[in-house]
């Protein structure tokens, strides 16, 4: 298949630029994979869709304050850094912008938020073949404790706005975030309150959680022309004997899974690969990409955002939408993206949710 097939046009004001009032006051479009019915809902109808013996799962991953801002010690130019994983304390590879003048050797002073110069340095070890930067932090014992006081959350580019607002601190995690390492967030989570995930409890579903560290490269269009070319940016994961057993159950009893998010999706597909269709206790890295014809052992209905052309999310979620068949999903995806531009629909990160059933 090519990326191109994967194309929308999409209005630009539907891309939400700021997250709904209420995290539980977006709106959720329900589709029904086997029929394509598409129903209009609001996300606090959510918990009707479960039945007592499911299992929802969530990633519980927390974003990071990965951006930060320095000036070259030569010669004072200026730099943004994007931190996307660490290999040790002190060592990470990173973007940087202006890429070109971070050589090998090139010496960066951080800033504060405010902009005032301080004493911890960066400075470029490495350069891989997709250009980002292996950084090594001196000046503090460990540059990840330091990140509060300097970075700024990552907020996606086509949230088109200089900097993070004090909301943004709040709203660009999960309520339920607990290991930090992510430098993207797990958007379909962002639209739970604890009232929501306590009517959920209350329908006899089981609720837990996945840990998947989001990268950057999650979220970059493919630029491959065949998708099959291209290759997805590994990402650390976790999934613990409790989220086993109670997805283990639920599937011998019959009973649905729901995953929250692409991410929650991708680590649970990924053991249930290496494992027979079952899970198990995991913890490692993921480069799975799932598109169309792929088939799905774990999860049985999917909530996820809106995503954004030709990505690989996308074409998970088209995927899902038919599993095994090759042009059904993607086309029934399309058609209901559709519906939700004429519907006014909100799109990416801080936009509306989707269910499929």
């Amino acid at each position: 298949m090519l990326t191109a097939e994967f194309h929308f046009e999409l209005p630009p004001e539907l891309i939400a630029q700021q997250p709904a009032a209420k995290r539980d006051g977006s709106r959720l479009l329900v589709l029904q994979r086997k029929s394509g019915e598409i129903a209009h809902r609001a996300f606090s109808e959510l918990p009707n869709f479960f039945q007592p013996g499911d299992v929802l799962v969530l990633n519980n991953s927390r974003v990071i304050p990965a951006r930060l801002h320095g000036k070259n010690f030569a010669t004072g130019g200026k730099f943004e850094l994007l931190l996307l994983e660490e290999n040790a304390v002190n060592d990470w590879w990173a973007m940087l912008r202006p890429g070109k003048r971070a050589q090998i050797g090139t010496r960066i002073r951080l800033q504060e938020k405010n902009g005032a110069t301080t004493n911890f340095f960066a400075e470029v070890v490495e350069i891989n073949p997709e250009g980002h930067r292996r950084l090594k932090f001196s000046g503090t014992e460990n540059i990840f404790s330091q990140l509060d006081f300097l970075g700024e959350l990552p907020l996606p580019p086509y949230i088109e706005r200089t900097g993070e607002k004090p909301e943004d601190r709040e709203r660009y995690q999960t309520v339920y975030s607990q290991p930090a390492g992510s430098v993207a967030a797990p958007t379909a989570g962002l639209h739970f309150t604890p009232e929501i995930l306590e009517k959920i409890r209350a329908r006899g579903v089981t609720i837990c959680f996945v840990t998947l560290h989001v990268g950057a490269g999650t979220f970059l269009p493919v630029k491959a022309e065949k998708i099959i070319n291209h290759k997805m940016h590994a990402e650390r994961f976790e999934i613990g004997k409790e989220t086993v057993l109670a997805v283990n159950a639920a599937k011998k009893n019959g009973k649905k899974v729901f995953a929250v998010g692409t991410t929650a999706t991708r680590a649970m597909e990924t053991v249930a690969r290496l494992n027979a269709g079952k899970l198990n206790a995991h913890a490692g890295k993921t480069d799975i990409f799932i598109f169309p014809p792929a088939e799905f052992q774990i999860i049985d209905a999917l909530l996820t955002n809106f995503h954004l052309p030709e990505s690989t999310l996308l074409m998970l979620v088209s995927a899902f939408a038919a599993p095994g068949e090759k042009l059904r999903g993607r086309e029934l995806i399309l058609q209901t993206y559709a519906a939700a531009i004429r519907e006014r629909y909100r799109f990416f990160s801080y936009g509306d949710a989707m269910l499929i059933l």
